[in-house]
């Protein structure tokens, strides 16, 4: 049986959400959950350059629950997809980052990104992640969305620059 690739359906400019209402392929609430799919293609690269197994199997559950993210988001009525995102996620998140800031050398400065080609690649994971948080923003000042998202993504960028952090910190310990 052969796959469809293409339907034709979105010539106009327009795409079905999961609960088959149309909308337009600019609307907050695709490109809301199509932003979390970049940055879950973001998190896929940037696992090419992690050496650090925790953080690489880290990053590797965050993808795994990008789908649930960006599912929530493409199914405004919660009917097809019920939330899926709750309080222990975030929880887990603010323990890992505990975890790698207990690791790490004190700061005073700014961190100017790209130290090394792992850490580079989490810091453009980490804007891709506050991008996609600024777009559920905007979607929730109209419709509202669920609050554990905005929670999970706000918290996941944190994730992403302690882990960039950790690795230019180790590279640093080498370096010297």
């Amino acid at each position: 049986m052969a796959v469809v690739i293409y339907t034709r359906g979105g010539d106009q400019g327009k795409t079905s959400l999961l609960d088959g209402t149309r909308v337009r392929k600019n609307s907050l609430r695709v490109e809301s959950y199509g932003t979390i799919d970049e940055l879950n293609s973001v998190l896929g690269f940037t696992k090419n350059f992690i050496e650090n197994p925790d953080i690489r199997e880290k990053i590797h559950t965050v993808q795994r629950e990008l789908f649930a993210v960006a599912a929530e988001l493409a199914d405004p009525t919660g009917k097809k997809y019920p939330a899926q995102i709750g309080d222990e996620h975030i929880s887990r998140f603010e323990h890992w980052i505990d975890d790698y800031l207990a690791k790490l050398q004190p700061t005073d400065r700014f961190i100017v990104p790209g130290t090394n080609k792992a850490a580079g690649i989490l810091h453009v994971a980490r804007t891709v992640c506050r991008r996609a948080e600024r777009r559920i923003l905007a979607l929730d000042e109209m419709e509202p969305v669920n609050p554990y998202l905005i929670k999970y993504i706000n918290r996941l960028s944190d994730v992403l620059y302690i882990f960039a952090r950790y690795i230019e910190d180790q590279q640093e310990l080498v370096n010297a």
